[in-house]
């Protein structure tokens, strides 16, 4: 009996992003009914100067060992970012025979503690983007973010997450970006072949965005947020890997010192902790927070 072919990721991506980019992005003329969307597979060969029956073969998966050159040439009919170039590299690269079964780790110690004594939002996540640790703070923002949840499928399944934040599609599919990414080739792991199984089959959603294969850096982001205690929130997400923890990875929320967004978070921070600031006037209104000294000082 003859194995099972291994799934055939290189291919799928090529054919994915194949499919994203339109003649006249590359400046291609266009004549008559097109019945595929994005570019022909002669299109991109010829533009990336290899043979139609190459390139076929590399979408089918039947030949798996592009040289770089080849493969920088299809990123650039392909019109890839450098982190998409270097996506494309690491799915073209050898796969191991025996793959590596990752285990959760426990929170290192000195990453728990830095949770509590941030005093911003702050959680962790493992690879398959479940919460496994995180701050009062955070959860007060973003009650989904709690231990044991995962915050793909809050993003796609839970309204009130998706009623939080002010572009939700826009935020949601920069987390599968980013979460494809991070995995690389990586995608076989039961917990993720789990995960994105239960999601394409209930979020049309996902399937939408998973089929894209889109994929950012694990970096920098702005989240838009309408908290129903403090309103209108501005911040910028951080995500940090966790040193010598095998996929596990830190996320801050902040806002811009001096801001608004800075006293509204502050003010969230109030809240949760019991501690007086400032809050600015236009805020909706929300009780007093005394503490057993005196009352909390108000704009």
């Amino acid at each position: 009996m003859e194995d099972m072919p291994e799934e055939n990721l290189l291919g799928d991506y090529l054919r994915a992003r194949r499919e994203l980019v339109t003649p006249e992005d590359i400046g291609l003329p266009t004549h008559g009914i097109r019945r595929v969307p994005g570019l022909r597979r002669e299109e991109v060969a010829m533009l990336a100067g290899i043979s139609s029956d190459y390139y076929l073969r590399l979408e089918q998966g039947r030949d798996r060992n592009p040289s770089a050159q080849v493969l920088d040439a299809l990123a650039r009919v392909l019109l890839l970012d450098d982190t998409a170039t270097g996506y494309l590299h690491q799915l073209a690269a050898p796969r191991p025979r025996t793959r590596r079964r990752f285990r959760r780790r426990p929170v290192p110690p000195a990453t728990a503690q830095l949770l509590e004594a941030i005093g911003l939002p702050a959680f962790v996540t493992d690879r398959s983007l479940d919460v496994i640790a995180v701050n009062a703070l955070a959860t007060a923002l973003a009650p989904s973010i709690r231990v044991g949840e995962n915050r793909l499928r809050s993003f796609f399944l839970d309204p009130a997450e998706q009623a939080l934040h002010t572009d939700w599609a826009h935020t949601a599919a920069r987390c599968v970006a980013a979460f494809r990414r991070r995995l690389g080739s990586d995608v076989d792991d039961p917990r993720v072949v789990q995960l994105v199984g239960e999601l394409s089959l209930v979020s049309e959603e996902f399937r939408q965005v998973w089929a894209r294969h889109d994929v950012r850096p694990m970096g920098n982001g702005p989240i838009g947020m309408n908290h129903p205690q403090v309103g209108r929130l501005d911040l910028t997400m951080s995500k940090l890997d966790v040193d010598g923890s095998d996929g596990l990875m830190l996320a801050v929320y902040h806002a811009e010192p001096g801001t608004e967004d800075a006293e509204r978070l502050a003010l969230l921070a109030s809240l949760t902790t019991g501690r007086p600031v400032r809050r600015p006037a236009d805020v909706p209104d929300v009780p007093d927070v005394r503490e057993a000294d005196g009352p909390a000082r108000t704009s």
